[in-house]
């Protein structure tokens, strides 16, 4: 026989493409159209339907940038469509390929009632079935004029990412607005060669099905009339009945479909935009949920929940409806999708408790599995959180993008920071905006690296990143996967199904993962857009430190706690941690906003700090009480408490003396530092020892300017090729001692100023570096180099509840890959592990990198720089232009525990308050391995005292926690306060043992209280 494949799949193709899908909507008549363009923002939705229209016709432009226009349609059923099922064709000028990328659109009903939303994939709105013939028809539609940002040609800079600076001109034309007969037997012959044509193109071209379904298409595209295809539809679906009934192969895998809309609470649209977004994505859910009984959905993210119930709620009834049915499924457990790499300790923590917590009081439902297929890397001390939150399943996807190691496993268990481990599945169709194409689905089932052991994998379905979700075509053809010869076998179910059935085939045989899931890709997101990231480690710390003085003063003052100020605070914070607003890679709009956000939840908590420490500071004319925040103790005060200034330690103040060739000696009897003529750092010497810090010959404190033109992905992504060029930043304007005795240097470069003051601070061993840029670069990249005369072959990072190691040196791929990594408030390296170390702490950075050299004397530098700013030009043109500044700072002899210590105490200064009283803290952790992390009032309004520890240093530790109030009785809780096993209080003290980074939450009865009940 010849081989006419070729042939045949082109004449598929074409037949689909100009004559059966046309045939779908055999007769139509125009609908008359009505606009209004709404002013500035969206306007509620009863002034957006009683605003007078203009008439309209397709082909009309419409819309400017981030603008809305109101839409009326309007029009009669023919009476010779009765008995026929109508629906309405709104075009509002989509483009298929940018589903969720552009325009979209939410109809309503005169009412204000929304009906479904529109998108390029999802544009018809059922009006009858059957019609009976001259039924009125008339519908609103509420059309955002979204502007394409990331267009065909990706990447390229455009001022449409903020409403300041988009033009006004219309972005789009509008299309097809008809009222129309849906021919169902046409839309299901179009599924079904879909569905063969994708199944034909995922099978070898030798094997023998592919050509049984070939031939099988060849016979029902010879049935089809080409100019009576409603006609013929019939016929053609009666010859490609048989290869559509020949069964799986018993072996074949198995698919759980998961109807999903991932949606980016911010990304190339603003935070109001997504509210809409989510209206529109929950309505066409809920309605495809009506009509598809085997339909399942899932969405994450309490947030987008919150904002439906806000914002829609006649969507939100639909949504609680459909989630008491169990078919519309809250997942996830976290208020938004978070990143996980930059979030501090408890407020990654607060993620859980928050989200959690909303699926609880709204729907009473526990969430068991943690949905984060998008974040760009997952934190090593996630499986505990995980877990401690009450949930233990994991999904991902994002790992798929790594471009230089393939991950081994697609489901296994991850193991964290502490040993807790979490089951986990990473699905092999390498997406979370799955179509259930046959291409998919092929690539799955051969992907999938658990074959012979594991049988099933997970495929969310459903169009996302700017919403949209399953579709009826999705649907459809997951009936005809459900049990299909050639394919894997499809069904639609809840994501716990899936994961009950592949952890009991293969929980006990699965492999194992330790360690953080580094995604080796998107490294430039722990730099860009510094503003957001100054703001959202600032805003953490004031959250810790409004908690920690409001729950002193509630205890030892009466002081009313500020339960629902905090609680949504806590909720803007978290909002801001979504994983394209945080890590840097939102348009303008969202950064601009954010800036001003994180400005006030400064200034409120603040305020809040303020009525606590008042209350507690006693006399405010009797002098001045220094108030520690940080769990260490400093400058004689304790941790967590506050002593009047009198009474604290001081050191003398630090000596300077011109150094020989130019430059500044500066000495604090602890440490001797010099600077020399070009304002660099040339020497760090322990006065006691004698050790020097920095390598020989080689400034630190350097800052070095880097060309930053990644390949794609502007403010996502650093290319490693990026450190073959650079500019050391040597040459001065001002090298000037202060009247402080700390030196001021003032360089200029490009367009840029940079001013810093370097000092030595009384009384401890560390540098600290205050840094200003007036930055006006574009496309670089700006780091502060530290090379340091010390040999190892790891450095440890912090991250959430502890730390995690890395290597020096690149052996391997794995270790290469992670050129760029993130850290917390430190990084810290020493000769072993409790030799002699340095330790580089900072207020607001989380980008570094690491590199080692062997020198002619047989030494080794070790050269640690932090990321300070970069200047990507998309999506936001202008990344970071202005004025920064940065707080870091070397700590030289440092071992892990000093490190732990100087990052908590650079992140949270001493605050100093008019007063005259002591105030002592609640709790006291009698060894310094432990952490008391939180102090605060528990969330019900119980009044109990809640405290949250963790092991810091990395190994087993046994403390005695002394509580300095009335306790009664204590218990152990998860990270939502619910008692898990009573902890015995005697004489005011708790024995605690903890594992290496373990996490703790204890939850203690004041005398008044009464303790919860253990859970069973």
């Amino acid at each position: 026989m010849h081989n006419d494949r070729t042939i045949t799949e082109a004449r598929l193709k074409r037949v689909l493409d100009e004559r059966i899908r046309p045939a779908v909507y055999p007769e139509a008549v125009p609908l008359e159209v009505g606009v209004r363009q709404a002013p500035g923002e969206p306007v509620p939705v009863a002034e957006g339907l009683a605003a007078p229209r203009e008439p309209v016709a397709p082909g009309a432009a419409w819309g400017p940038a981030w603008g809305t226009s109101w839409f009326t349609v309007s029009g009669a059923v023919p009476g010779a469509w009765a008995g026929r099922t109508v629906e309405a064709v709104l075009d509002l000028g989509f483009d298929e390929n940018m589903t969720g990328f552009q325009c979209e659109g939410l109809v309503y009903r005169d009412d204000g009632s929304p009906v479904k939303g529109l998108n390029p994939r999802n544009h018809w709105v059922r009006v009858a079935a059957p019609a009976a013939g001259g039924e009125r028809v008339r519908l609103h539609i509420e059309a955002a004029s979204n502007p394409v940002v990331l267009d065909y040609h990706p990447f390229v800079p455009t001022e449409l990412g903020d409403r300041e600076t988009a033009d006004d001109r219309p972005r789009y034309r509008l299309g097809r607005m008809d009222l129309a007969v849906f021919d169902a037997t046409v839309w299901e012959l179009v599924q079904d060669l879909e569905v063969l044509d994708g199944l034909m193109k995922g099978l070898p071209e030798d094997a023998p099905r592919r050509w049984e379904v070939l031939r099988a298409v060849e016979r029902a595209l010879d049935a089809v009339d080409l100019q009576d295809v409603g006609g013929t539809a019939a016929r053609a679906r009666e010859r490609l009945a048989g290869v559509l009934a020949a069964p799986a192969h018993a072996s074949a895998h198995r698919v759980s479909a998961v109807g999903h809309a991932h949606i980016d609470s911010a990304w190339l649209w603003p935070l109001r935009e997504t509210v809409r977004k989510v209206a529109r994505t929950t309505s066409n859910m809920t309605a495809l949920l009506e009509d598809e009984p085997d339909f399942v959905y899932a969405m994450s993210q309490a947030q987008q929940f919150a904002w439906v119930k806000e914002h829609r709620p006649e969507v939100w009834a639909r949504v609680k409806k459909a989630v008491a049915e169990g078919r519309f499924v809250p997942v996830g457990g976290m208020w938004v999708e978070s990143d996980t790499n930059m979030p501090g300790s408890e407020a990654l923590a607060r993620q859980f408790v928050h989200g959690k917590r909303f699926f609880l009081d709204e729907f009473g439902i526990e969430t068991e599995e943690v949905w984060l297929p998008d974040s760009f890397g997952y934190s090593a001390a996630l499986p505990q959180l995980v877990r401690l939150s009450g949930s233990k399943w994991f999904l991902t996807q994002k790992i798929s993008w790594s471009r230089t190691n393939v991950f081994p496993h697609h489901t296994f268990w991850w193991e964290g920071l502490d040993g807790t481990r979490v089951f986990t599945h990473f699905p092999p169709i390498d997406t979370y905006n799955a179509q259930l194409s046959g291409e998919e689905l092929a690539h799955a089932v051969s992907n999938f690296r658990e074959k012979g052991r594991a049988t099933r994998s997970l495929a969310p379905t459903g169009w996302g990143d700017g919403g949209g979700g399953t579709t009826r075509e999705m649907v459809a053809r997951a009936k005809r996967l459900a049990d299909l010869e050639g394919s894997a076998r499809v069904v639609f179910e809840r994501p716990s199904a899936f994961f009950e059935k592949a952890h009991a085939e293969y929980g006990q045989d699965a492999p194992v993962w330790v360690g953080e899931l580094y995604l080796e890709l998107h490294r430039a997101t722990l730099t860009s857009q510094a503003r957001t990231k100054q703001g959202n480690r600032r805003a953490e710390h004031l959250l810790q430190e409004a908690e920690l003085w409001s729950a002193t003063a509630a205890v030892r003052a009466g002081f009313p706690y500020p339960y629902e100020r905090l609680d949504r605070l806590w909720k803007t914070v978290l909002l801001h941690q979504f994983h394209d607003i945080l890590p840097g890679t939102s348009i303008a709009w969202v950064h601009r906003e954010a800036a001003r956000t994180y400005a006030e939840v400064a200034a409120e908590l603040e305020e809040l700090i303020g009525e606590a420490v008042t209350a507690l500071a006693g006399d405010a004319s009797g002098g001045t009480v220094v108030f520690n925040a940080a769990p260490h103790g400093r400058g004689g005060i304790a941790a967590h408490s506050a002593r009047p200034a009198a009474d604290t330690l001081a050191s003398g103040p630090p000596t300077a003396t011109p150094r020989e060739g130019g430059g500044y000696v500066l000495s604090n009897g602890l440490l001797r530092a010099e600077v020399d003529g070009r304002g660099l750092l040339v020497s760090v010497r322990e006065t006691e020892s004698g050790r020097e810090t920095l390598a020989p010959g080689t400034p630190a404190n350097l800052l070095q300017l880097h060309q930053d033109f990644p390949n794609m992905w502007d403010a996502w992504d650093v290319d490693e090729f990026y450190r073959n060029t650079v500019t050391d930043l040597v040459e001065a304007d001002t090298v000037e001692l202060t009247d402080d005795n700390s030196v001021r240097v003032v360089r200029s470069f490009g367009r840029s100023r940079v001013e810093q003051r370097i000092e030595l601070p009384p009384g401890v061993r560390r540098v600290d570096f205050g840094t200003e840029v007036d930055w006006h670069e574009t496309e670089k990249f700006l780091k502060a180099a530290f090379p340091l005369d010390i040999r190892t072959d790891r450095i440890a990072a912090e991250t959430q509840f502890g730390h995690l190691h890395r290597p020096t040196h690149t052996n391997t791929a794995w270790d290469a890959a992670k050129f760029e990594a993130c850290a917390h408030r430190f990084v810290h390296l020493a000769e072993n592990d409790w030799g002699w170390g340095v330790a580089l702490v900072n207020d607001s950075t989380y980008g570094y990198d690491v590199t080692r050299d062997v020198r002619e004397d047989g030494g080794t530098t070790t050269t640690v720089r932090l990321s300070l700013l970069r200047a990507p030009r998309f999506p936001d043109p202008r990344t970071d232009q202005g004025v920064h500044r940065f707080r870091y700072a070397l700590v030289p002899g440092a071992w892990i525990g000093d490190a732990v210590c100087e990052g908590y105490r650079i992140n949270l200064p001493e605050r100093h308050v008019p007063g005259d009283r002591a105030v002592g803290a609640l709790a006291h952790s009698g060894n310094e391995a432990v952490v008391i992390s939180a102090v605060k009032l528990a969330d019900d309004g119980s009044g109990d005292v809640v405290l949250r520890l963790y092991e810091s240093l990395g190994g087993r530790a046994d403390t005695v926690l002394s509580l300095y109030f009335e306790a009664g009785s204590a218990c152990r809780c998860d990270l939502l306060e619910r008692p898990s096993e009573a902890v015995p209080v005697e004489e005011g003290r708790i024995g605690l043992s903890l594992r290496a980074f373990e996490v703790v939450t204890l939850r203690v009865a004041r005398h008044y209280g009464v303790r919860p009940e253990p859970l069973r």
